[in-house]
């Protein structure tokens, strides 16, 4: 029996941040007209990584468009995690900065999660500090890593049902995988955790109503792994002959798919996009 065609939606993530971002700037400027501040994002470079160098750049125009402040402070690779750590102490202690981003990745004689745990939890935009974590865990309110919280905005902008739904992770970092695990659940749609080891994964995929792909594998999701009309987000990037590829193939998935985030102009804006909501969300916190 043949499948029905579905129209595809391919998700334009960088128009959705566009319109989020208004919606910041106006919240922004709201506050500025009340005599306040603006509220500051800073941001850590270790290193001279071209990508990451490109990131912040990206940051700071970000910034800029919603009436946003941006402070960036760089390291030569050889400051060390003591040194990586001073300035996150020193950022703590600035009444002026509402939150704190260091960029990954870090110099290896730098442990990421030692500098993740000198952030203040209430600066902590990335979402990746351990009382973060507990707080996500728990389902208490706080501050979200960022990329999941795209991923839960373009479904409920796109009208996802969520509560009922079965959704299927690809893969468990700390960063995504885990996160939007939990807050799937919370949006209370059953959630199945997949990674490395999964016996019979493309059978797992079939059955998910919404499937993300979150493990770095390119093009690891094919079109006969969808379930027609699920929503299908593709959040991995690999460089493949010159090509940046995502974890979906995502030519295959379309007749079958609901939606689908493209590798580009897909989750990245809207990553962005959630880092400065969760900078007005601490500055507000903190009635600053």
């Amino acid at each position: 029996m043949t499948t029905a065609r579905i129209e595809t939606v391919v998700v334009d993530g960088l128009a959705l941040a566009n319109e989020i971002r208004d919606e910041l700037a106006r919240a922004v400027a709201a506050h500025r007209a009340a005599g306040r501040r603006a509220p500051c994002l800073a941001v850590v470079l270790v290193g001279d990584d071209p990508a990451s160098a490109s990131y912040i750049k990206g940051k700071r125009r970000a910034c800029e468009r919603v009436g946003m402040d941006s402070l960036e402070r760089k390291l030569p690779a050889s400051a060390g995690e003591r040194g990586v750590i001073a300035v996150v102490e020193e950022l703590n202690r600035d009444a002026q900065v509402d939150g704190i981003l260091v960029q990954l990745p870090l110099p290896k004689d730098v442990r990421a999660n030692a500098v993740a745990e000198a952030v203040l939890p209430a600066k902590d935009v990335d979402g990746l500090h351990p009382l973060s974590a507990g707080r996500l865990l728990l389902g208490e309110p706080g501050l979200r890593p960022c990329t999941p919280l795209g991923i839960l905005e373009i479904l409920a902008r796109q009208g996802v049902p969520l509560e009922g739904a079965h959704a299927v992770v690809i893969g468990r970092s700390a960063i995504v995988g885990k996160p939007v695990g939990l807050l799937l659940q919370q949006a209370n749609a059953t959630v199945t955790l997949c990674h490395s080891r999964t016996r019979d994964l493309p059978a797992l995929c079939r059955m998910a109503d919404v499937l993300v792909a979150a493990v770095g594998v390119p093009r690891l999701v094919k079109g006969e792994w969808v379930k027609p009309g699920a929503a299908v987000i593709d959040v991995g990037v690999s460089e493949v002959d010159g090509e940046l590829v995502g974890d979906v193939d995502t030519e295959g998935v379309l007749g079958r798919a609901r939606l689908v985030t493209p590798h580009r102009r897909g989750v990245g804006p809207m990553t962005i996009t959630m880092l400065l909501r969760n900078t007005l969300a601490a500055y507000e916190a903190r009635g600053a």
